[in-house]
């Protein structure tokens, strides 16, 4: 049995005959995109609220700056490995 991919790729959705329901069917797409990108908007401007919200609830209170030409940081002091060889 063969598969025709044909089939597949051309199904093509006429549009109703009538002009009114034309209009209709257009006004509704229209609606439906609209709604759709204003919803997209909201839930973006509400992310972005929430992330500045919560960036100033939390924002910890800055250390004292420090002196100039002093560079402050935490180590570690790690062994060298020894070599497999042997050889230092």
């Amino acid at each position: 049995m063969r598969f025709r991919f044909q089939r597949l790729f051309s199904y093509c959705p006429s549009k109703p005959r009538s002009p009114l329901l034309r209009v209709l069917v257009g006004l509704l797409g229209l609606m439906l995109l609209v709604l759709l990108v204003v919803f997209g908007l909201v839930i973006g401007l509400g992310m972005l609220l929430f992330a500045a919200v919560r960036r100033l609830l939390r924002s910890p209170a800055r250390p004292a700056r420090p002196q100039e030409g002093v560079i402050e940081g935490e180590y570690t002091l790690v062994d060298k490995p020894t070599s497999p060889l042997g050889l230092r």
